[in-house]
């Protein structure tokens, strides 16, 4: 008798897991991180699609499908044993992103006639407007670090950076000492999908670059081969983490209620830009963003700001 799909655990196998996959399971993963890695995803794409899709696998061997066994039907119930085990909209919708592109690959090397994915709607998520800090908020942060010590200057440039060019903190973290141009005033930043973008930078984020650049990185770099523009006290490239953990410590010395992430300073960014009258193609050039639907969110940011002033103003509101 076979045991119900929807009892499978929700992460990812260990190794002991994977070799309970059927060889058939293997290869598809196996082409699948392939094709991923010829299309250049970054590291952390390959690896959460993996997750998601290796997940889906193990549920498929307990159920006794084979990957080529895989319908519509099935991915839908699979989605359904996700909500009944209380999973979020958010990540139900990541999982059935993964399998489309998994089955996306089967399909483009001949394995399947059709992406049965495609015909899985996405759940419904909640509208949330993304956190924005306002200007005065991310000019008290930005003025409270001190430029001193080689970490202060540091983190200085890093977030007038961050805010400058709305820049994602995997972005800040891939930056070279090559990518900045000071004469031009402009950063090249590699994106998402390895797509480079040139961004603008304003002229407090130059003055503490310059500054970093000149006095903070020699004092941190321990290797001169060093690429990495953004240094840790041990002269390695900062984490993604770091810059979190760095960012949660000036936002509570500025007292910034709720605190602040990395992606709060790139959606201050965007709606800064929007709210002083840039147009929303160039915003979305800056962002890197493919769709200028995924941009338009800001619109419902500036909106809903307008709708509160308005409120908050108008005697017969």
């Amino acid at each position: 008798m076979k045991k119900s799909p929807t009892t499978v655990e929700d992460r990812a196998p260990e190794s002991a897991r994977e070799e309970a996959l059927s060889s058939a399971w293997q290869e598809a993963l196996r082409l699948f991180d392939s094709d991923l890695l010829r299309r250049g995803a970054a590291a952390r794409t390959r690896r959460a699609y993996g997750f998601d899709c290796a997940q889906f696998a193990l549920w498929c061997t307990t159920g006794g499908h084979e990957p080529t066994d895989v319908t519509t039907r099935i991915l839908r119930r699979y989605a359904q044993a996700l909500g009944e085990r209380e999973v979020t909209p958010a990540t139900v919708a990541r999982k059935l992103a993964a399998l489309r592109s998994l089955y996306r690959t089967m399909r483009e090397h001949g394995h399947m006639p059709a992406n049965p994915a495609d015909l899985v709607p996405a759940p419904k998520r909640p509208s949330k407007l993304p956190r924005v800090l306002k200007a005065g908020e991310v000019g008290e942060l930005l003025d409270r670090i001190p430029q001193t010590t080689p970490l202060d200057v540091r983190d200085r440039a890093l977030f007038e950076l961050a805010y400058a060019c709305g820049l994602r903190a995997e972005e800040l973290v891939n930056l070279d000492h090559g990518s900045l141009d000071f004469d031009a005033e402009e950063v090249r930043v590699e994106g998402k999908g390895s797509k480079t973008r040139i961004v603008p930078v304003g002229e407090a984020a130059v003055r503490a670059l310059t500054r970093y650049v000149e006095r903070a990185r020699p004092a941190l770099q321990s290797d001169r081969g060093e690429p990495a523009l953004f240094l840790s006290k041990s002269g390695r490239r900062l984490s993604t983490s770091d810059v979190r953990r760095r960012l949660r410590v000036w936002s509570r010395r500025a007292a910034l209620q709720g605190g602040a992430h990395p992606h709060a300073l790139r959606h201050s960014f965007a709606t800064h830009l929007l709210d002083g009258g840039a147009d929303l193609r160039a915003i979305q050039e800056m962002l890197g963003h493919s769709s200028i639907s995924t941009t338009q969110i800001y619109t419902r940011v500036e909106s809903a700001r307008l709708k509160s002033a308005y409120a908050n103003a108008h005697p017969r509101a």
